[in-house]
Parts: structure tokens; C-alpha cells; sequence
């Protein structure tokens, strides 16, 4: 692999263009993970989960956007429903749908979680709105130590799945999570920091896991089982709220237990404030991400599923001109497949109503995301950059059920690229650059020519306007800026020489082999 710069002069300014030589194997190497049509999934603020998937009948924009992703694995987005929210839910067999007791929005938190939820169960049965093959996590709320509220929250779960409805719709429950990141309980009302540590969270995790089995809604042999812990921090030795600390403390040695499958871990790659050329730096991805290496080998060696079971860009909603631009499309994209290279199975991307971090705006919007203002119009409901890049993930990996990837080899860190495989045999690419370019700079947007080998392909492309766009994103030419989210507009598919694949500044390319 070789790096050759040529320069032009263009209108007094000068546009450097790279060559830059790829090597991409024929066939699968040995290896390579096989990823999920549902890597990249949907994490749910419980609290707005009827917003999401609607009360009196669906929500269409959010099926229609669902329904594009869909297209194109053969399989919905996975669903998990939880989150801060989801230790604040109470049952109420009196509530039809929910009801929530609001928190004060600020300019730094325009749409705040509910300080309480109450539900009853019509919440749960509206999961019969999801697209048909939907596969839905559900939390129950840990840190209230509310044993008999645990029990009512489980039976409606349940209730609702065994519905008729639900079983008509297709849509299934995979898993209970019990708590969320109850590493950071300790400073609750009802904790003792001081003691509240992984051996006493195994104990109480136990006890309520013990009491959800006694409803029914988990169970050993086919149907659903547990997924947590959902801790909210890295950590790594036997005394600390980690992988190596639950399984010290024995949380698979009890017959409720021993039904955990799944190991959640919740991470994010930054904090608010951060800015968007530090955050899509591929090696800040990678450095992010590799840290989670050891965890994942001990979860697997002990027979357990790894996923980041909430995760996002910069904590806290999002940040400002970070997470809402068309650069954390780039992010977006490579820190999904990086994650399904490390064998993390799923990501689910956190989203809520009116977060700066949304794929998906579900429903409509009367103060800004930005600064919690008053929107002279409403917002209506929309897509976000990152939802791009969920499309573009869902074309690389397609709907084999069986594909296979492996990172390329690519000495430029301002380039990550990724191979597919089906049945071991190379079917796409995707070449994705890292360098930011910004609407109105002095610096012209500059572009790389990439030799993938010899002969003809096709290509589509992601266009994003600019790092700093917010709207205009163009998958294969094509438009889901519409209201009914629908694909607007022709479809663009390239015709390109392997030895000259044009990749340019904030852009993805698919290349399609033949």
C-alpha cells in the first residue's frame, strides 16, 4: 500500500488529492466476525416510548423509516426500552398507557427524562406497532427496591406478549433488563455509598431476577431471558462493577442466574462539549472502543453475548453541532462496524424525543433541541445524520443472514475501510473518510483516489453537504429528509474503476463487486 500526493491550483486555492492503494482479500479471511442484521439497534428513553411507537395505532414516519432499514437486512432494528427512565416506572393497572410527572427543561437539557413514569398495560402492548420481526428488551426498574411493583411490571410484559395481537404482529421479547446502571445507585436515596458496591448489587439483582422468573415472562429452555447489568462505567477487577466483579460476586450461580445471556455494557465515545473533528478521529475511535477488548473475551469465555446496550456519541443527549451534524454520520458508521470487529454483537444506539444524538426525531417538536427555546414552527418529525449511516450499515451487511467482515488495512488515519462477505465470498466495501470538511471555510474540499484492485464495480455514495450540516444528506442520491421518511428522489448507482475509487473529504462509499 502507497501514498502519493498530487497537487492543482484551483482559483488561487490549492486541492491536494491522495492515492492511496487498498488491498482487499478476495475471500473471507480466517476469523472474521460474522455480523447481525441488527448490529446497529435502537435504545429508547422509557419514558417516551409511547411517542415512539404510538397509542391509538402506529407511529407511520417511525414504520416508514424502520421499514427502509429493514429492506435492506431482512430484519428491524432491535428495541430496548429503558434507560435512566426505566428506574423511574411505577405499574398502575388503573393507567391506560402512561402517565409522567415532568422535569424542568434548560438550554443544556431541552427534553429532560421524566423525574416518574407510571404505567399500565396498554405501554407494553403498543410494542405490537413495531415492524414484524422486532426484537424488543424491556427494563424493569431496580433501584426502587419495589419487589411487588417488579412483579406487576413483569406480568403486564408478559400479558402483552402472549397477546394474540402481539403474536399476529410478529414482534417478540427477547430479553429483561433489571435496573439501569445501578453502578452509579450509590449515591441514590436508599443506598449507602460506602456499601453499596458489586457484591450487594449481585444480591439485589438476584432477588428481583428471582421474583421476575416467578411471573413467567423469563424462563429457561426457548423464550425470553435476562440482559444486563447495564453498568454504566469501564471497569475491570473483581471488586469493582464489571464483568470480572459480577461474576466474582456469582450472578451466574443462582437458577434465575443462570438465565442471564447477555452482557450489557453502556458506553459513549465523548462528553458534551466535544467537537466534532475529535470525535470522528479514527484512532479516538478505536482507542474508545479497544479498551472493552478484555471484558468482551471474559463475558464470552463464560458463555455470554457482549453488547453496548446504550451507547451514543457524546453523553448526556448529545453535544451541540457534535452530535446533530453530518459528521457524526462518519462516526456513526465506523464506530458500528469497528464494535462488530471486537465481537461487541449489537450496538444500541440511545434515542429519545428531542435529543441532539437521535437518528430518529419520532414525533414533532415545539421547543428547539438546541437550547430548549420556543420553536416559532413546530419540528416535525425527521431523521438526523446519523440515521444515514444506519442505512448505509444496513446495504454493507445485507440480509445473508451470514455476513462476514473484516477492517482493511489502511495505513491513513484519515481513512477506515471495511470488506463483506457472503458464504466467503467478497461482495462489498465500504471506504470512509475521516477528514472533516465545513460549509463557508477557507479550506477547499479535498478528495482521495483509491485503487481497490483492477476491473469494474458499482458505488454508491453517501453525501453529506458538510461536517457542519444538518440536513441535505444524500444516500445513493436519494432524499429521506421527507415527512413521510420515506426515499426521495432517483437512485444513483456509479459505475467505477476499482483502481480509481473517488472517496472525498466527509463522504462514504459502498462499492458493490460484481
Amino acid at each position: 500500500m502507497f501514498l502519493l500526493q498530487l497537487c492543482t491550483v484551483v482559483l488561487f486555492s490549492t486541492v491536494c488529492a491522495s492515492n492511496l492503494t487498498i488491498s482487499v482479500p478476495s475471500s473471507a479471511p480466517n476469523g472474521s466476525p460474522t455480523l447481525s442484521p441488527t448490529l446497529f439497534s435502537l435504545s429508547i428513553e422509557q419514558d417516551t416510548w409511547t411517542d415512539w411507537a404510538g397509542t391509538q395505532g402506529p407511529n407511520t414516519f417511525l414504520v416508514n423509516v424502520l421499514d427502509n432499514l429493514k429492506q435492506r437486512t431482512g430484519e428491524p432494528p432491535g428495541f430496548r426500552i429503558g434507560a435512566d427512565s426505566e428506574d423511574r416506572t411505577d405499574f398502575n393497572p388503573a393507567v391506560q398507557f402512561s402517565q409522567t410527572v415532568s422535569s424542568t427543561p434548560s438550554a443544556a437539557t431541552p427534553y429532560p427524562e421524566a423525574a416518574e413514569v407510571v404505567v399500565g398495560d396498554g405501554y407494553y402492548q403498543v410494542a405490537e406497532h413495531l415492524p414484524a420481526g422486532t426484537r424488543v428488551v424491556w427494563g424493569i426498574n431496580l433501584r426502587s427496591k419495589n419487589t411487588t411493583d417488579v412483579t406487576l411490571e413483569a406480568a403486564s410484559i408478559k400479558k402483552a406478549f402472549d397477546s394474540a395481537a402481539m403474536k399476529a404482529a410478529g414482534v417478540a421479547l427477547e430479553f429483561i433488563e433489571i435496573g439501569n446502571e445501578p453502578d452509579f445507585y450509590g449515591g441514590d436515596a436508599g443506598y449507602n455509598a460506602s456499601t453499596w458496591n458489586v457484591e450487594a448489587y449481585v444480591a439485589q439483582w438476584t432477588e428481583f431476577a428471582a421474583t421476575v422468573s416467578g411471573t413467567g415472562v423469563v424462563v429457561a429452555g426457548s423464550g425470553p431471558k435476562f440482559f444486563g447489568p447495564a453498568f454504566a462505567l469501564v471497569q475491570h477487577t473483581a471488586t469493582t462493577f464489571s464483568p470480572l466483579g459480577v461474576f466474582t460476586a456469582g450472578i451466574l450461580d443462582s437458577t434465575s442466574g443462570s438465565l442471564l445471556r447477555t452482557y450489557s455494557q453502556h458506553h459513549y465515545q465523548c462528553a458534551a462539549g466535544e467537537i466534532v473533528t475529535d470525535v470522528v478521529q479514527k484512532a479516538n475511535i478505536r482507542s474508545n472502543l479497544t479498551q472493552l477488548v478484555p471484558d468482551i473475551a471474559l463475558v464470552r469465555s463464560h458463555g455470554l453475548d457482549y453488547v453496548l446496550g446504550e451507547t451514543n456519541s457524546c453523553s448526556g443527549h448529545g453535544a451541540v453541532n457534535t452530535s446533530n451534524v453530518g459528521g457524526i454520520a462518519i462516526w456513526t458508521l465506523d464506530y458500528g462496524l469497528f464494535a462488530g470487529q471486537i465481537d461487541i454483537s449489537r450496538a444500541f444506539f440511545h434515542q429519545g424525543v428531542g435529543y441532539k444524538y437521535n437518528a430518529i426525531q419520532p414525533v414533532t417538536l415545539t421547543r428547539s433541541p438546541i437550547d430548549a427555546s420556543p420553536l416559532s414552527s413546530p419540528l416535525p418529525p425527521h431523521v438526523q445524520p446519523a440515521y444515514h449511516a444506519m442505512l448505509v450499515a444496513a446495504e454493507a451487511i445485507g440480509n445473508s443472514g451470514a455476513t462476514t467482515s473484516v477492517e482493511l488495512d489502511i495505513d491513513d488515519n484519515q481513512v477506515s475501510g471495511y470488506a463483506f462477505y457472503e458464504h466467503g465470498k467478497l461482495k462489498r466495501a465500504v471506504l470512509i473518510s475521516h477528514t472533516m470538511f465545513f460549509a463557508g471555510g477557507t479550506v477547499p474540499r479535498g478528495a482521495k483516489q483509491i485503487s481497490l484492485g483492477e476491473g469494474r464495480a458499482e458505488a454508491k455514495r453517501l453525501f453529506i453537504p458538510s461536517a457542519d450540516a444538518t440536513t441535505g444528506l444524500l444516500w445513493a442520491g436519494q432524499s429521506f429528509d421527507g415527512l413521510d421518511g420515506k426515499a426521495s428522489g432517483n437512485l444513483v448507482v456509479e459505475q467505477v474503476n476499482l483502481n480509481s475509487v473517488k472517496l472525498s473529504d466527509t463522504e462514504i462509499v459502498l462499492v458493490l463487486f460484481n
